[in-house]
């Protein structure tokens, strides 16, 4: 209600404004100047006040309409668009500005009236467009000139590219905060430089959170308690990031570009992302690979006593586990489902993914009952 007032006030004022400026040329026009209350500039002030209320009746709800879609639309808008279209817009304001200073010394009335507007409503459009649209350049370059900017040297000489290499951006995913190694290598210090969190894996999580699945809501709520033993560990320091990519609806693929315009290396768990973030050149580290280098190392031959716990996937094979979760995969294993048997080491894979190990009994093959 107060803004359908407000819009029939501007009418009111911009009838006034009107009636002063252009109801005196049309009164002289169609002979009327010779009335002496018609060359007063109230009533023509009035006039034109009362003409474009009349007329202000019928445009004022398409103009309340069109005010609350765009207050919705900007509403709706992320902070970071409106603030570098706004920036944009400002800029060619002035360049507009600075053009039609410079045209006021040519002394034609077109020119100097016409053309300052015509240039304020094109350049304000396209540096709008141009901060709207670049937005993700201009900030990449902003991150990029604050990493690559000069660094005090340490007393031992260590040269600024390796300083730079050093404090490299690791963008963390989900998967490796609900892991929750990240924290305790983050506390030892073996992992350098800035740990970042976007805003998006955080939303992720508290979605996980929130859910209505036990497990999964028991995940969330883990993560979150990781990211805040992150922030209170004295060897990492936590960013967290509003930067997102609208166009964009995968968490996975929106981290790995927000990666390239940070150029910085992902920090994760999983092997598609893994996969994903090594197609398109992004730099990954892969907690799993960690946890495979610095495990005891396995060769054939060696010997191991296990439980078997479960059939393979392959005749015959039985399904072992070490302490640390690696399998264990026993040829002929079935026959020893539940029991402790001493293995052979056969062979070893080691993945991303994991470590498997092959092993087959000790003893040989055993002999099977006759039921």
């Amino acid at each position: 209600m107060l803004l359908k007032w407000v819009v029939k006030g501007a009418f009111i004022l911009i009838g006034g404004t009107l009636g002063v400026l252009f109801l005196p040329h049309l009164f002289v026009l169609f002979s009327f100047s010779s009335t002496p209350m018609i060359n007063n500039p109230y009533v023509s002030a009035i006039l034109g006040a009362v003409i474009l209320f009349f007329i202000g009746l019928f445009l004022v709800d398409p103009i309340i309409n069109l005010i609350k879609w765009m207050e919705e639309h900007l509403l709706k808008a992320p902070i970071l668009d409106l603030l570098f279209g706004s920036i944009g817009l400002t800029v060619g304001l002035i360049l507009a500005f600075l053009v039609s200073f410079g045209l006021s010394e040519i002394q034609i009335p077109v020119i100097t009236s016409i053309l300052p507007i015509l240039l304020s409503i094109l350049l304000g459009y396209l540096g709008f467009q141009v901060g709207f649209k670049k937005r993700e350049e201009f900030i990449s370059a902003i991150q990029h000139a604050r990493i690559s900017a000069p660094k005090k040297k340490e007393a031992d000489g260590e040269s600024d590219s390796k300083k730079e290499k050093a404090e490299k951006y690791k963008l963390l995913d989900t998967s490796v905060i609900i892991d929750g190694r990240i924290a305790d290598i983050s506390a030892t210090g073996f992992l350098e430089g800035v740990l970042v969190v976007p805003q998006f894996v955080l939303t992720e999580l508290q979605h996980i959170a929130d859910s209505s699945d036990t497990l999964k809501r028991t995940k969330g709520r883990r993560g979150l308690d990781i990211l805040k033993r992150l922030q209170t560990n004295d060897g990492s320091e936590i960013l967290i990031t509003d930067e997102d990519f609208q166009d964009v609806p995968e968490v996975d693929l929106k981290l790995v570009r927000l990666a390239k315009s940070m150029e910085g290396i992902v920090v994760t768990n999983d092997f598609n992302l893994n996969k994903v973030a090594d197609l398109h050149g992004v730099s990954v580290l892969n907690i799993n690979d960690l946890a495979n280098a610095v495990k005891p190392v396995v060769v054939p031959g060696e010997e191991m006593h296990v439980v078997v716990i479960k059939d393979g996937k392959e005749y015959n094979q039985g399904v072992a586990y070490l302490d640390d979760g690696t399998m264990i995969v026993i040829e002929d294993g079935k026959y020893h489902i539940g029991n402790p048997l001493d293995v052979v080491v056969t062979s070893v894979l080691q993945t991303s993914a994991g470590r498997m190990i092959f092993a087959k009994p000790k003893n040989g093959r055993p002999m099977r009952l006759n039921g």
